[in-house]
């Protein structure tokens, strides 16, 4: 007997708050401007439409920033971030999106529909929100 597998998509676990900054924007600014910090990441708005998106940890800050000793207040957002980002569909299966995590070394990637971030999603959300659909 088989049982039959519901498909958990990335829109079903992705969260749609996120902080959005500007690449000229400084380190410590940007941390100001957080409004979501359960995001632990902050991405990098397009400068025009043949522009890629970027993204930035907290990783990244404590990595590049802090452990080097540079001022917040003196760092771009544009010198630490990724650019550009690789992101995933809403309608991904999580399955694959947690394949793709583990490929390529990810914690949370954007979620683009129509050239647009309409969420980002993370290992947390795919375990806690998706394998509970089905157990919890």
């Amino acid at each position: 007997m088989s049982e039959e597998r519901k498909v958990v998509r990335v829109r079903d676990v992705m969260k749609t708050q996120l902080d959005m900054v500007d690449g000229l924007t400084t380190v410590a600014n940007a941390l100001r401007m957080m409004q979501h910090v359960e995001t632990k990441c902050l991405i990098v708005n397009k400068r025009h439409d043949d522009d890629e998106y970027g993204v930035v940890l907290i990783s990244d800050i404590a990595r590049q920033v802090l452990a080097k000793g540079r001022s917040p207040e003196r760092v771009n957002v544009y010198e630490i971030m990724s650019k550009p980002v690789i992101s995933v569909d809403p309608a991904m299966d999580i399955r694959y999106c947690a394949r793709l995590f583990d490929k390529f070394g990810l914690s949370r990637v954007p979620v683009i529909e129509n050239g647009q971030i309409v969420g980002i999603v993370s290992y947390t959300d795919m375990v806690l929100k998706g394998l509970c659909q089905g157990i919890c």
